[in-house]
């Protein structure tokens, strides 16, 4: 027999009795250590190891074993494995650097023509132009691939980031966070200044196309509607719209262009909207339109009516519209075909009606509890 007949008698203290009787009737814990601590338990009590073996269906060298290291090293060690050192890495750490370096290098800079590293190719290269001592001649793709999951690098794709380009970022963000505080308190405590307060935006380039065949609908041979892969093209539209950020109300036109003439065209509908003294303050980003002198001279005609606070430069999604037309794309306009653009342009209409029937209260919360409380009125970034 390669292991040793276990002599002698396992005497348990009290201790090591009550962990061994709490380990071998856990549900959860590591089956080997469940096991083993039967097998201890058991011929502490007397049992002999034939016998152990029988009882819990297991081979009598495994029972002998645990038993020779009780006697042996005690307890701890024959309930649980010595931590092996594993076998040793063929791929040294200077050369999973070099690996790690090269994909994180851009293949066109050492002379290749792609611009991304697909994994054939990186491994190509390093097998080509490792240092000698590095002994990567043959590594493997898996290796490679291997190497680089561990080390948290995928150079094989890319995710995009927007530079803050607007000096004045910080302030402008903080300027609006005040306009959605405010907001915030005139629910919660009822409004008392004459001011209106709208988020908006365009949204162009609304394609209406249209079907060339007859879309059908589901039946027993074809569960969703079936479509036809040919279309035409019938023109776009612009979308302008403003969100009442106190009622929810969408304020919104549609034309075919979208020119400092339909913007003015726009703040003349909410003009009319409100009384007479009230500031309507409106939320939106930096096109050339909302400044231009067109834009300026209406401005100036209704001096102090209007006050504008910008969004930073590519930072659109501080503007709460973008939300609204973000939905709008991912339900209404969803495979949504038309017959004339006069068609879409009345879709659209109904679209608000139906919203505005039931309108939802948007509610900003990113970095609200970082705002003071209070409703200051100034806004720096007005027109």
């Amino acid at each position: 027999m390669v292991f040793k007949k276990a002599k002698g008698e396992l005497k348990l203290t009290g201790d090591e009795e009550s962990m061994l009787k709490k380990l071998s009737a856990s549900r959860t814990g590591e089956a080997r250590v469940v096991e083993r601590s039967k097998i201890l338990l058991m011929y502490s009590h007397g049992e002999k190891p034939d016998n152990i073996a029988e009882s819990l269906s297991t081979n009598k060298q495994k029972v002998y074993r645990i038993i020779n290291k009780a006697l042996a090293l005690g307890i701890e060690t024959a309930l649980h494995d010595a931590r092996r050192t594993g076998k040793p890495r063929s791929i040294s750490d200077p050369a999973r650097s070099y690996i790690i370096r090269i994909a994180c290098t851009k293949p066109v800079e050492l002379g290749k023509s792609y611009e991304m590293w697909t994994n054939r190719l990186l491994t190509e290269y390093i097998r080509e132009n490792a240092p000698e001592e590095y002994g990567l001649k043959h590594i493997a793709n898996g290796t490679v691939s291997k190497i680089l999951r561990k080390s948290r690098i995928r150079p094989y794709k890319i995710t995009y980031y927007q530079e803050k380009t607007d000096p004045d970022f910080d302030i402008k963000e903080r300027e609006l966070l005040h306009v959605y505080k405010e907001v915030g308190i005139y629910r919660k405590e009822g409004k008392k200044d004459l001011v209106a307060l709208l988020s908006y935006d365009e949204k162009p380039g609304i394609q209406a196309t249209g079907n060339l065949y007859s879309d059908r609908p589901p039946s027993s041979e074809h569960s969703t509607w079936s479509r036809n892969h040919d279309y035409k093209r019938l023109g776009t539209l612009s979308l302008l719209a403003g969100i009442d950020l106190l009622t929810g109300e969408v304020t919104h036109i549609v034309r075919e262009r979208h020119r400092s003439e339909e913007f003015i065209e726009f703040l003349r509908l909410i003009d009319s909207k409100f009384p007479e003294g009230y500031v309507i303050v409106i939320i939106l980003d930096n096109h050339s339109i909302h400044k231009s002198a067109e834009t300026q001279r209406y401005l100036n005609e209704r001096n102090g009516r209007f006050k504008f606070a910008f969004i930073p430069v590519h930072a659109s999604w501080l503007n709460i519209v973008e939300t609204m037309f973000s939905r709008m794309a991912r339900s209404f306009l969803r495979g949504m075909r038309v017959e004339t653009k006069e068609e879409l342009k009345s879709r659209i209409d109904m679209y608000f009606e139906e919203i505005n029937k039931e309108p939802v209260e948007f509610i900003w919360e990113y970095k609200m509890d970082d705002m003071p409380g209070g409703i200051n009125g100034q806004y720096g970034n007005r027109n």
